[in-house]
């Protein structure tokens, strides 16, 4: 505007234009100003919506609250919920609670494990169908060694296509009845239908005559994979308490390792079992045995109570109560959280109002960049090449050398290692960080993926199979504490609270289809380049990941709502700028071991 005023070649502007384009001006000032002072006040009221309101106008808006959700025979019980839930950390100030309140309060900071009995059943439910999630996931290692011979199938796009038929059809169709799902049938009957799935497949996959009858029992399990990922973790976090919250959401990584684990046992437990007239007798009961984890799920998902959250959206608030006062160890803290919740949940109404969430996942940057992120890490999960070696273990190690028992047992040790370091990432991922984890173990990851694949160049067997043992095993050591917890938490709260679920389902969506790829590729990929270059294939890709990690990635560690918006605000030329104008300062600190001024900051959170 100033340049064509000032350009000689301007049209002149009277002074009536020069008037209206002042006046456009500050109303578009105005309007920005007004619109970025509401996002921020929409933000704080994320963070807690009810900070700001005076005594008298919460205890009124609780009273008209409980008069439209017919809980008047609660009301006292939610004014002084309400009263803690303004100010948690100042509720030894208040002359309303009891002392047997305050002390219930003050035991969730000193006794955070001392919750109900229906607490922990929820726990094991949700421990259960990450289980289900990864035995269904592993138990193809073992069996595949003997339904390719029965079935002559020695295609091996065919051999990939079998396999990873479950997550074409989660990536596809599965990930995206999960919406629906929940919005019919709720988180339990979410839980339940994709368990009952799982279970129902397990016994088509063992009963399979044919390749084809075998690839649409597995392509019928994938309906299950999508839909029970991104449900179980929802569900778990809508029914904990706030101070254990992120400890149990990580718990469905571990579980799922555990499970992982629990496909090789029944590989190497069912290797040598044969019928007289039953072909294959070992790999149906090493399929039918994925059976047991969901058929135990099913019969429990029912006794556990729903998620409130889920209630409280359908507006059924006195079954939401109900189920609160089941996970909370009294009615106080279950009145707190019932009302806290419900406030929560007017302030998001309002952020989703007129709004078209897919397209503003893509076109607000903000958001735009926190897709970016997640849709990085989930496609890095694949791609640094853990699932070719989760479902492919044993034929590696039989290229090694091994034989076929040998090379099952030996996948069996990777199961459990992959299990065992899992457990660190539930303190690490909120201490050392998301994004440093996934820094110290994308070079490693790719050091050891060389190693390994440099080791069937060994001419002689047994320093070659030690060898190539060896590097999977630190391979799967140095994955379990990164790229294994990292994504979903990663994923669960890049996203503004408004279009979570969507980029949710988006960021689930992408780990299946990759995992797909994978699965298919593996063996075409090993053929065509050898073992050699297939394993160098992915450390390419996880050299590739450190490289994008280090100049792209924000990290999310112990954020709150309007920290993030602000680091996912940051343009993404300006966080590789910054991190590529840390490089000499990293070389002089750590390398030359000087002394330096301190780390300059991207961000400001004040």
């Amino acid at each position: 505007m100033d340049k064509k005023i000032n350009d000689p070649e301007a049209p002149a502007l009277t002074s009536r234009h020069l008037e209206s384009v002042e006046k456009q001006d500050a109303a578009e000032t105005a309007r920005v100003w007004s619109r970025d002072v509401i996002q921020k006040d929409t933000n704080t009221k994320l963070k807690n919506p009810l900070v700001g309101l005076t005594r008298e106008e919460l205890y009124r808006d609780v009273e008209e609250f409980a008069r439209e959700k017919d809980l008047e025979h609660i009301v006292e019980q939610l004014k002084r919920g309400a009263l803690v839930a303004q100010d948690p950390k100042a509720f030894e100030e208040l002359s309303e609670l009891s002392e047997g309140e305050k002390e219930l309060l003050r035991r969730e900071k000193t006794h955070r494990w001392n919750q109900p009995f229906m607490m922990y059943f929820m726990t094991i439910l949700c421990a259960g169908s990450a289980i289900v999630q990864g035995m269904d996931q592993t138990a193809v290692n073992g069996a595949q060694e003997y339904y390719f011979e029965e079935f002559n199938l020695t295609n091996s796009w065919m051999q990939g296509l079998v396999n990873g038929a479950p997550y074409l059809c989660s990536a596809v169709i599965g990930c995206w009845t999960t919406a629906p799902l929940n919005r019919w049938f709720g988180r339990r009957g979410c839980i339940f239908i994709s368990c009952f799935v799982s279970f129902a497949s397990s016994f088509w996959m063992a009963a399979a005559h044919t390749w084809w009858n075998l690839l649409l029992g597995r392509f019928l399990l994938g309906f299950a994979v999508g839909a029970k990922s991104t449900t179980t973790p929802v569900y778990g976090a809508e029914c904990a308490p706030a101070n254990i919250r992120g400890a149990l959401v990580m718990m469905w990584q571990m579980w799922t390792a555990f499970g992982i684990m629990l496909g090789y046992i029944a590989s190497v437990a069912f290797m040598d079992v044969t019928h007289s007239t039953i072909p294959g007798f070992n790999w149906r009961l090493m399929l039918g045995s994925t059976a047991i984890p969901p058929f135990f799920v099913c019969i429990q998902v029912y006794m556990c109570p729903e998620s409130p959250r889920w209630y409280m959206i359908r507006n059924r608030y006195q079954d939401a109560f109900k189920a609160l006062c089941k996970l909370r160890p009294s009615e106080f803290q279950a009145a707190r959280d019932l009302y806290y919740i419900h406030s929560a949940l007017k302030v998001e109404e309002k952020l989703r109002e007129g709004k078209h969430l897919w397209r503003e996942m893509f076109t607000v940057p903000r958001n735009r960049r926190a897709a970016q992120s997640s849709f990085f890490v989930m496609f890095m999960q694949q791609f640094c090449g853990v699932n070719a070696i989760m479902y492919y273990s044993s034929s590696m190690f039989r290229d090694a050398g091994f034989d076929l028992r040998t090379a099952l047992v030996v996948s069996l040790g990777c199961g459990i290692t992959n299990w065992i370091f899992a457990l660190p990432a539930v303190y690490t991922i909120d201490t050392f960080g998301r994004r440093n984890l996934l820094l110290t173990t994308f070079p490693l990851m790719c050091l050891f993926l060389l190693f390994t694949g440099f080791s069937f160049y060994i001419p002689d067997q047994t320093p070659r199979t030690a060898c190539v043992a060896t590097g999977i095993y630190l391979y799967m050591i140095v994955y379990s504490p990164g790229e294994g917890p990292v994504p979903f938490t990663y994923s669960a709260e890049a996203f503004p609270l408004y279009i979570r679920d969507i980029g949710m389902s988006f960021a689930t969506a992408t780990t299946w289809g990759f995992n797909f790829i994978v699965s298919l590729t593996w063996l075409p990929l090993r053929d065509a380049f050898s073992v050699q270059g297939a394993f160098g294939w992915y450390a390419a890709w996880n050299f590739f990941g450190w490289i994008f990690c280090y100049f792209c990635l924000p990290e999310t560690k112990a954020l709150s709502l309007e920290e993030l918006d602000q680091v996912f605000s940051v343009p993404t030329t300006k966080h590789i700028n910054h991190y590529r104008g840390m490089i000499p300062w990293y070389v002089k600190k750590y390398i030359l071991r000087r002394d330096v001024p301190p780390q300059k900051q991207l961000y400001d959170y004040e």
